[in-house]
């Protein structure tokens, strides 16, 4: 899978974080929950963009390893929604799909760390995701 398509997926997942908080019943101790939900989830394409501005390789491979702990962050507020809530179903998609970009940035990482050089990804602009 390559950059584009791994930001595209994960700007999918955020949507779609986004689209099952907005069908959770709205308590006061949901509030917390859905607002760390939606936070970490959207980080994840967030470190993953603002990765693109990076001046090194260490730079930019930091970035890729905070999206990774924004994904795992992710998996853990799933996790802790769906028991506390009995949300079986639409959870255990989400994770599903947590799971894999987890797996698909941790070997980004390692594909990273392993070559040598750095190169800057082209521009593109925040509108460039292909929905």
């Amino acid at each position: 899978m390559d950059s584009k398509e791994l930001k595209n997926r994960v700007y999918k997942f955020s949507v779609s974080i986004i689209k099952f908080v907005n069908e959770l019943e709205v308590k006061k101790i949901n509030i917390s929950l859905i607002d760390q939900l939606v936070r970490s989830a959207t980080s994840i394409g967030a470190n993953m963009i603002e990765a693109r501005a990076a001046h090194s390789k260490k730079d930019f491979i930091k970035f890729y390893e905070i999206s990774l702990k924004s994904s795992n962050e992710t998996k853990y507020w799933l996790c802790l929604i769906r028991d506390a809530l009995n949300i079986e179903k639409k959870t255990k998609e989400l994770l599903n799909e947590a799971n894999e970009i987890s797996k698909i940035i941790a070997s980004s990482i390692i594909t990273m760390k392993s070559k040598p050089g750095f190169v800057k990804e082209p521009y593109e602009p925040y509108n460039s995701f292909n929905i």
